[in-house]
C-alpha cells in the first residue's frame, strides 16, 4: 500500500514538472515587445523623442502619401523630430515638452510626402532623429485606403492650395448721409 502511494506522488510530480517545464525553457511572450497596431514604434535610443504607430496612408499608384504617427516627448524641453525619406527633403516637427502630436487625428492633418514612389503594400524606409543623436532608420509600412477607418487619410493626388487669408479691415464704415 505504501508503495503505491509514492508511486502516485511520484507519478504526480513527474506530471506537474512535465506540465509546467516549458516555462523553464522558452521565453515569455508577455515580455517581447511588439508594435499592435499597422504601424511601427520608433525609440531614438540617442534622442529624446519617440514615434507610435508610424505609417504612410498612399494613393493607389504611391506617388504620394500621408505619414500618420504620434510623437512624444516625454522630457522636460522642447525637441525637434526630423523625419525623412531617402530623396526627399526633411520634414521637421516640433514638439513642446510633456507632450504628443499625433498626425491624421481630428486634432492634426496627417504630414503629406510628396513623391513617396511607394506603393501600398510595400515599406519605405525613413530616418527618424531627434536631438544630438544620429537618428534611427525603421521600415515604416505603406497602406491604402481599403480599411474605412484610413479612408480619410488617403491623400488627394494634387496638393490642395492654401486658402487665401481673408482682409481683416478693422476701420469701420462711414456713416451714411
Amino acid at each position: 500500500m505504501k508503495s503505491r502511494l509514492v508511486a502516485s506522488a511520484a507519478i504526480s510530480a513527474l506530471v506537474l514538472l512535465g506540465a509546467t517545464g516549458c516555462t523553464f525553457i522558452s521565453p515569455q511572450s508577455t515580455k517581447i515587445e511588439y508594435s499592435a497596431s499597422d504601424g511601427v514604434n520608433i525609440s531614438d535610443s540617442d534622442g529624446p523623442l519617440d514615434v507610435r504607430n508610424a505609417f504612410i496612408v498612399a494613393t493607389e499608384d504611391g506617388s504620394v502619401g500621408n505619414f500618420v504617427g504620434a510623437v512624444v516627448n516625454p522630457t522636460l524641453d522642447k525637441a525637434t523630430l526630423t523625419i525623412t525619406v531617402a530623396g526627399l527633403e526633411p520634414i521637421e516637427v516640433p514638439v513642446a515638452a510633456g507632450k504628443t502630436v499625433s498626425f491624421g487625428t481630428a486634432d492634426e492633418e496627417p504630414l503629406r510626402i510628396d513623391d513617396l514612389d511607394t506603393k501600398p503594400g510595400a515599406t519605405v524606409e525613413i530616418h527618424f532623429q531627434s536631438g544630438d543623436g544620429a537618428g534611427t532608420k525603421a521600415d515604416v509600412p505603406v497602406l491604402d485606403g481599403t480599411l474605412p477607418y484610413y479612408a480619410d487619410l488617403v491623400p488627394s493626388e494634387q496638393e490642395e492650395p492654401t486658402p487665401e487669408p481673408l482682409p481683416t479691415d478693422t476701420a469701420a464704415p462711414a456713416p451714411a448721409e
